[in-house]
């Protein structure tokens, strides 16, 4: 049995420039599969090496796999619009390789499984959750080994003989991440990813599942068994210190990265396991660089190891914004405040730390003078980096249900390829969706027009790689104010 992890070309974030980095999913599922001697396995990152859909096929048809796997854990890949860019590329594969078994998991599969199996005839499985042990499942299945019958491999979407969709029982979480191996970065070309157009050698990691909060905006709604999606979504469980470690040595030592993004939406939610990780990386001598994401709360609550933190080599941190006052946070589900998001970016100005601020516009309540509101608030904060994003609705969120329950969109008819998070795609209560990009269009204008602003960050004492992320964000305003005419005019 041979299993192609297939990254098919796809586009970059517009507000990131050139930015790509190695299929997290992938790289942690080929592993898993090596390691059980399941499967052969092999990666192909058509994006990475500059194939098109021709050459994507080629490769496929050389590398002649049993199984064609697609799934991304990371809404960064480019939003929703990964999903059609995944389905494309199965079925260009199955049409000319029938026999292949195509598969597809994680983001967006996960909360949308029925009406994925429904629209695309060439899909054969959807893994619901998380994929490592539904995989296993599945090749012993298929091979022979297991007398488990597909309808009732728990996690498995199936596609039988006469073309009914099946749905397996619920799967249940893996309790400890640290006994599943090392992510086989060896099957991807390391030397070609680079973060935000400046930053090489680079890499994204994932050394966590879930999250404490429970946004209802949130991508991650869209990672879980709908049947079970607050328990699991809610349900963290991260890395220990020492096993992140031996991973960023591994990529230091074995393809000299040299920056790293934790996407976790909250790296630093066990204070221990940060303050371990710090330390034994300090100890070991590992020069990554790194970035990542955290919750205000939390930031605030570190307050007194953001140096320590610092001196491991974090140089830009990442926090929600969202919104202009407590109350709307409120609503979100986000469970901080106004004055937390401040405090935090206050520390890590203190502290040396560049700071990146994400603001949603398209809210269900939104009218235009709460956006501008937004944006004074937002303005107020400071943030070195204003990363705005339309309110892009995910299945299985209460955003996705209130939207259909207005008749915003047609899950079955919607354009995936501009639901991205950078194209306004539904409109408010309050507002048409040409409104609100013309609004996310000024206000991305708006921020980044502070002389005063970009003066005092690049005369700061931060990391060099801090002054070249707002280089790049403010070189690509053009084609970001683009996406929301175009989607505006469509």
């Amino acid at each position: 049995m041979k299993v192609l992890f297939l990254t098919p070309p796809l586009k970059a974030w517009d507000s990131h420039g050139e930015h790509q980095a190695c299929n997290q999913m992938h790289a942690q599922l080929a592993a898993y599969l090596r390691e059980k001697k399941l499967a052969q396995v092999d990666a192909l990152d058509s994006r990475a090496l500059g194939l098109d859909w021709d050459g994507m096929l080629d490769y496929a048809k050389k590398s002649n796999p049993d199984i064609v796997f697609v799934g991304e854990l990371l809404h960064s890949t480019c939003g929703a619009a990964v999903i059609w860019y995944f389905n494309e590329g199965l079925r260009i594969i199955k049409e000319a390789m029938p026999r292949v078994k195509t598969v597809a998991g994680g983001l967006w599969y996960s909360g949308d499984y029925e009406r994925q199996m429904r629209l695309n005839p060439t899909m054969d499985y959807i893994m619901i959750g998380e994929a490592e042990l539904t995989m296993e499942d599945l090749i012993k299945s298929l091979n022979g080994t297991s007398t488990l019958k597909e309808r009732d491999i728990p996690g498995l979407v199936s596609r039988q003989k006469d073309g009914t969709i099946v749905l397996g029982p619920h799967r249940d979480l893996i309790p400890d991440l640290n006994v599943l191996p090392m992510p086989a970065y060896d099957l991807f070309p390391m030397d070609k990813y680079v973060g935000h157009t400046y930053w090489k050698p680079f890499a994204e990691l994932m050394t966590s599942r879930g999250c404490p909060g429970k946004c209802h905006f949130c991508y991650e709604w869209a990672l879980y068994d709908s049947r079970t999606a607050t328990k699991d979504f809610t349900s963290w469980r991260g890395l220990s210190g020492k096993r992140i470690c031996d991973e960023l040595d591994l990529l230091e030592k074995k393809y000299g990265i040299a920056t790293v993004v934790f996407q976790d939406d909250a790296f630093n939610t066990d204070t221990a396991a940060m303050v371990e990780f710090c330390q034994e990386k300090i100890k070991r001598g590992n020069k990554i660089e790194w970035v990542c994401l955290g919750r205000a709360d939390q930031w605030i609550s570190q307050h007194d190891i953001l140096p320590l933190m610092k001196k491991a080599g974090l140089f830009l941190a990442l926090t929600g914004v969202e919104v202009e006052d407590d109350m709307t946070l409120n609503k979100t589900g986000k469970g901080v405040t106004i004055a937390q998001i401040k405090k935090t970016i206050q520390i890590l100005r203190e502290n040396d730390i560049g700071s990146v601020g994400t603001v949603l516009i398209g809210l269900k309540d939104d009218t235009e003078a709460k956006i501008k509101e937004r944006l004074r608030v937002a303005d107020e904060i400071d943030p070195d980096i204003f990363a705005l994003d339309y309110l892009t609705p995910v299945p299985n969120s209460p955003d996705w249900r209130y939207g259909i329950k207005k008749g915003w969109f047609d899950p079955d008819k919607i354009n995936l390829k501009d639901w991205d998070f950078q194209h306004p795609v539904i409109p408010t209560d309050h507002l048409t969706i040409e409104e609100v990009g013309r609004l996310g269009a000024w206000c991305m204008r708006e921020y980044y027009s502070k002389p005063e602003r970009i003066h005092r960050i690049m005369e700061s004492n931060y990391n060099i790689k801090v002054k070249l992320c707002v280089r790049d964000f403010m070189n690509n305003i053009a084609k970001w104010e683009a996406n929301s005419r175009v989607a505006a005019n469509a």
